[in-house]
């Protein structure tokens, strides 16, 4: 990455958050273990559905976008991009491995073997494998290990989590920037990225969930004893608001949002049954004026259902008891209007919404869960640098495993 006018005084580093609504650029810089942001460039998403690109050339075009602007704001040229990922398509599920050590100290090969071990497990000839994050270690009888570095023992296990995803649609994404002049990083799963942003040491700690509620997708992280527990990716998010919307308005999509943003709410009891608002129709048909409690029955049954599936899913995972530090909601549909209270209602838990944290820089600007995913893109890549570039052409281009998550959620938090 070059800069345009003067010496760069730190490594640039850049998160492309590439989400079915929107396509978030973010620049960073980084100096002495500080991360501050520098450019921010947004544009909306057009060619995605669900996450998973289904025009390229559309996709390319709101990349280039949001990059451009982002570099203009940071004054410098960027090549290089950590990408966000997230969709339907992705799967995670925990994994076990075992070596024999034959009672002698641990070293750094014996560590990447058992991790093997782990990830050698059968999955679908269409899915590549995104992350091997290491839970825990045990080193004979002792449990709980995060680093068994220089411990002697017989055998050492670990638990990891393996995160999966469509070998097209990864394909594709990397398609897509490779176009658009960017060579590829890393790709991280979006929840996992945001998690470096929002979340602090003590809440994974504790145990936390962490909601991330993009347009097309709603992606669900589980962290407890400081380790990712459980990933989960439910195929709704705020475009289902906006549809609904839409429908039960009849007005256009594009009104539909701007209705949603400006006078959305997740609980229609605390809408004022006297306020009005104007809904533009479809062609040439004039404003009609509706009570906004409309607005509300329509979004309260969707974003409720939406909450429930998430529920019952931390229920099945068996780490919702785990949950001390509660939930946190991130992502666009994390600013509508009373999220929280039905939240807490139905998850029987405390509930914030999220906020990207941990950088300096223009920190005005990304004060909205709606860059959370960007900026920990960024933070994420600054801790877990492979040196490695990716593209379509290279087949093993995606079996890789992450950085260890004591590595991740260090410094900055």
């Amino acid at each position: 990455m070059k800069d345009m006018k003067n010496e760069q005084r730190g490594k640039i580093i850049v998160g492309l958050d590439i989400g079915t609504t929107k396509i978030c650029a973010v620049i960073g810089e980084v100096l002495n273990s500080e991360i501050d942001i520098i450019g921010i460039g947004t544009h909306p998403s057009v060619g995605l559905k669900k996450g998973v690109v289904v025009n390229i050339d559309s996709t390319v075009n709101s990349i280039r976008a949001a990059i451009e602007e982002a570099e203009e704001m940071a004054d410098c040229v960027v090549d290089t991009v950590c990408v966000g990922i997230a969709g339907s398509h992705i799967k995670g599920f925990n994994s076990p491995g075992i070596v024999g050590i034959k009672n002698r100290e641990i070293k750094q090969d014996d560590i990447d073997r058992v991790i093997d071990a782990a990830r050698a497990v059968n999955i679908s000839q269409n899915q590549e494998i995104i992350h091997v994050l290491p839970q825990e270690f045990m080193v004979d009888d002792h449990t709980g290990i995060q680093d068994p570095l220089g411990m002697t023992g017989v055998r050492l296990v670990t638990n990891v989590h393996i995160v999966t995803g469509d070998a097209t649609s990864v394909h594709n994404l990397v398609m897509c920037c490779n176009r658009a002049g960017l060579k590829v990083a890393d790709i991280v799963l979006e929840s996992l990225a945001s998690a470096n942003s929002v979340l602090t040491v003590e809440d994974m700690e504790l145990g936390v969930a962490l909601l991330e509620i993009g347009g097309g997708t709603s992606d669900l992280a589980i962290f407890s004893g400081g380790t990712i527990k459980h990933t989960f990716e439910l195929g709704l998010g705020g475009n289902n608001l906006t549809n609904d919307l839409s429908v039960g308005l009849r007005t256009p999509l594009q009104e539909a949002e701007k209705l949603k943003i400006n006078y959305g709410s997740a609980l229609t009891s605390m809408i004022n049954k006297d306020h009005t608002i104007e809904v533009p129709a479809v062609g040439d048909r004039k404003p009609r004026k509706l009570s906004r409690k409309i607005m509300g029955e329509i979004l309260e049954p969707r974003i409720e259902e939406m909450l429930i599936l998430i529920n019952q899913e931390m229920i099945d995972s068996s780490y919702k008891e785990r949950l001390t530090a509660g939930i946190v909601i991130t992502g666009g549909t994390a600013l509508l209007n009373n999220i929280v209270d039905l939240a807490e209602q139905i998850f029987d838990l405390p509930v914030r919404i999220g906020y990207p944290h941990h950088v300096g820089g223009h920190t005005n600007t990304i004060d909205s869960p709606q860059f959370a995913t960007g900026v920990g893109l960024v933070i994420y890549n600054s801790r877990n640098v492979s040196g490695r570039k990716y593209r379509v052409k290279d087949k093993k281009v995606f079996n890789r495993f992450g950085g260890w998550m004591k590595n991740i959620f260090t410094n900055h938090m």
